[in-house]
């Protein structure tokens, strides 16, 4: 089977996703997770015109006064009556403004003598800067997100403020994660020659716990394929399983003989890549089998272009690949060769600096990276400040 290029893999595996089944839930309980339906706004914002500023609410018709004070408005508490010629009220940020009142003069640049209200400043231009108008935000049902959206705290906001107590969201992906290999024992458990800590499954854990989706993790477990069945057996109501470790060609990779003995077809494996070549997707029935490599920097990088963007679009979300941006190298890196590299680096001063440990089992350099820089097979050497694609990783 030929190595696929990373843009054809991501391409083939988000067609095999489906978005999961919406439901309706509390608003307050929605941060983070993905609309399943445009949400509609079910009033208006502002409901009526109010002020931006402290000050007076006057006809811009009686510029520039004097004006007979006849009341306030305050939040909460609005003028009762209309404003007519020659009148001004009291008026607070944010409460509304009243019937026939066009303009708001802020208030250091008025003075009160009693009853009588004195302009001292300039005009505003327009008349009515300070007032905010009705429907300035949002008028009822117009559509405030659209389906796919995902709920930020600002989003969260929008659709509070548009009146909604409840919203429709993807149900949450059940996600397993089973890591796989002799070597390999709980964090924290003795080691023996050659044994290593399991670190994949904790760290894909984590890496898909900052999406909407119910994680179970099993492992690890050894090269033996019965462990492996009865491992899969156990997640058959997952949406997505992801294993690491076991999905190459060594006499111990088992992941691939496995899947084809419960049944799973392959969809593809192996990825124009480096680090991640040995990339496997399967699928087994109506659930998504994805392989990744046992390397920890491997299984990272792989998680990050495949596992999240695949969790992104089993919740309906509408773009679910990584932005690249575009900024200049504080370094240089050699040419590729016939896979597509994936560079460790730092952002320093608003440039991306590779790392110099760029092993795919070295840790420590990939808990420094905040950002991947994306090289192109068969591409050129470059040199400081020359423009590269990154991936962010985090924020």
């Amino acid at each position: 089977m030929p190595l696929l290029d990373l843009e054809e893999a991501q391409r083939r595996l988000l067609a095999m996703a489906a978005p999961t089944q919406g439901e309706t839930i509390a608003v307050e309980a929605a941060a983070g997770r993905y609309l399943a339906a445009p949400l509609l706004a079910q009033r208006t914002q502002p409901s009526d015109p109010l002020s931006a500023m402290d000050g007076w609410a006057v006809r811009a018709a009686d510029m520039p006064g004097p004006w007979t004070i006849i009341g306030e408005s305050a939040v909460s508490h609005p003028f009762a009556g209309d404003i007519d010629a020659g009148h001004a009220v009291r008026i607070s940020t944010g409460a509304i403004v009243p019937p026939g009142a066009d303009a708001v003069l802020v208030q250091e640049e008025c003075r009160r003598d009693g009853d009588t209200l004195h302009f001292e400043g300039t005009p505003p231009d327009p008349l009515a800067r300070h007032i905010r108008p009705r429907g300035l935000d949002f008028t009822e049902d117009a559509v405030l997100l659209d389906a796919g959206a995902r709920l930020s705290p600002a989003a969260l906001a929008l659709a509070i403020g548009g009146g909604h107590g409840t919203v429709p969201v993807r149900r949450r992906p059940r996600v397993t994660i089973i890591d796989c290999g002799d070597e390999l024992r709980a964090p924290g458990e003795p080691l023996g020659p050659g044994d290593l800590p399991a670190s994949n499954g904790p760290m894909l854990a984590a890496m898909c716990g900052e999406l909407p989706c119910d994680v179970t993790r099993r492992g690890p477990i050894g090269d033996e394929r019965e462990a492996l069945i009865t491992a899969f057996g156990a997640a058959d109501d997952a949406d997505l399983v992801i294993t690491s470790g076991g999905a190459s060609v060594g006499d111990h990779d088992l992941i691939r003989p496995t899947l084809e003995s419960i049944g799973a077809e392959l969809a593809f494996w192996r990825v124009a890549m480096k680090p991640g070549k040995p990339v496997m997707v399967a699928r087994r029935e109506r659930q998504i089998v994805l392989g990744l490599p046992g390397n920890p920097v491997s299984c990272f990088v792989t998680a990050f272009l495949f596992a999240l963007p695949l969790i992104r679009a089993m919740n309906g979300c509408t773009a679910p690949l990584p932005t690249r941006q575009v900024m200049p190298i504080r370094g240089s890196l050699g040419p590729t060769g016939k896979r597509a590299e994936f560079i460790r680096a730092r952002i320093r001063d608003g440039a991306a600096e590779p790392l110099r440990l760029q092993d795919s089992g070295a840790i420590a350099p990939l808990a420094m990276a905040d950002a991947l820089i994306i090289r192109p097979a068969h591409a050129k050497s470059i040199q400081n400040g020359a423009e590269v694609s990154i991936f962010r990783l985090y924020g």
